[in-house]
């Protein structure tokens, strides 16, 4: 267990706050910099998240300092400490990698903040890193343990093989996966991810997480993946077929459907999204789960609503499921009714309206707006954080402070 932090550091770091907040995003992108250089650090991390967006070292930002502001009740980061732990084990980051995570994160302060620098405020951010390198380093251990010692459970890299390739719409495909070692596979939480590491000519190696699209089975997993614009890992999964192998680790990801649910459950989607809730509806349903659950989606339209028959045939073998579809932009040919249920895009007047929030658990995965724009909604109607979950890939922690 970590010592306690020293009253002399908390007070320091806390002090470095405000030029956190001047020079954070110069720090963070610095810290990069000197990371990446070392290719077996830059090829733990998705690189698609440090392009012209700079989301993750955004997030990065925000995440340090929010670290610095709550230095003295770390208890509140709590939610956010999980999911960065979740995220490390997908990616594969253990023990050893730490050390040049605080070397470069030292290294970086000195040379943006110079003499503002002192030996002092850099020994209390040390102590401070690693204080919560710790804490992170010992929940990882308990994953990894926990995925190691379950029956199908591994660490590290597994092969498998596509079985099968499933068109869902004109923008996703599932793929059914089964390990090459023939045994069977852990039984992941519905909501958790797959991460992937691509091997692909001309680039570092790729890494993805893909949400499991399927009630857990012991055999194989389906992921359903939508076809990004310029999308390099997505372009090219779309074009393989039978017979692939790709490296998979274990599920990971703190976005599950709880079990047994204990509330109403709504399940919320924008787009691909969908991809987790309709694991927790096939995993609800194949429970024989008495508790109301509402499953909402919103696509385009026809062309791009993925897995709609399934999603109908789910509901009308559940006890207490409904299921309503927005269609943003109906094509001409598309009848209400059938084809959807309601034109346009899920308002919050009408998810409040029609959504029991005042006892429901919600489960929310989409674009980012959209993920932004409901939890807005619910948190404004009532709804306490503690039955809003969401999940959506990329650094996560900019959601709620944006």
């Amino acid at each position: 267990m970590s010592q306690p932090l020293s009253a002399q550091t908390i007070a320091l770091v806390k002090a470095t706050v405000p030029a956190l907040e001047a020079h954070g995003l110069d720090i963070v992108r610095e810290m990069y910099s000197r990371m990446f250089r070392n290719p077996e650090i830059r090829d733990l991390f998705n690189q698609s998240h440090h392009g012209e967006a700079a989301s993750q070292p955004r997030a990065l930002t925000g995440a340090i300092l929010a670290y610095a502001s709550n230095i003295d009740n770390l208890g509140a980061l709590a939610p956010a400490v999980e999911r960065i732990a979740q995220k490390h084990v997908g990616l594969q980051i253990l023990p050893e990698h730490y050390p040049y995570v605080a070397e470069a994160l030292l290294g970086a302060i000195k040379a943006v903040l110079g003499d503002a620098a002192t030996d002092d405020v850099l020994a209390a951010w040390g102590e401070a890193y690693w204080f919560l390198a710790n804490i992170l380093i010992a929940r990882e251990g308990r994953i990894y343990a926990e995925q190691k010692d379950t029956s199908g459970g591994w660490n590290g890299w597994r092969d498998f093989r596509v079985e099968e390739v499933v068109r869902e719409s004109s923008v996703i495909k599932s793929f059914i996966l089964r390990p090459v070692d023939g045994k069977n596979v852990m039984a992941h939480k519905p909501g958790q991810y797959l991460t992937f590491w691509f091997d692909l000519p001309g680039h570092p190696p790729i890494k993805r997480n893909y949400s499991i699209s399927a009630a857990p089975n012991g055999e194989t997993y389906r992921i359903s993946v939508k076809r990004e614009p310029h999308g390099l890992a997505s372009g090219w999964l779309h074009d393989q077929a039978n017979g692939t192998i790709l490296r998979v680790g274990a599920p990971a990801g703190e976005f599950f459907l709880t079990h047994p649910p204990e509330r109403p459950v709504v399940l919320l989607s924008g787009g691909v999204g969908l991809t987790p809730m309709v694991a927790m509806l096939e995993a609800l349903v194949a429970g024989g789960s008495h508790v109301p659950v509402h499953y909402i989606h919103g696509t385009h339209n026809r062309e791009t609503h993925a897995m709609r028959a399934h999603v109908r045939a789910l509901a009308s073998q559940g006890k207490a499921v409904r299921v309503t579809d927005f269609h943003q932009t109906p094509l001409a040919d598309e009848a209400a009714g059938s084809d959807y249920d309601v034109a346009g895009i899920i308002a919050d007047d009408w998810l409040i309206a029609n959504t029991p929030v005042g006892e429901a658990d919600y489960y929310i995965c989409g674009p980012r707006l959209f993920l932004r724009a409901a939890v807005l909604a619910l948190s404004l109607a009532g709804v306490p954080s503690n039955r809003i979950h969401y999940e959506f890939f990329g650094p996560a922690d900019e959601l709620l402070a944006a």
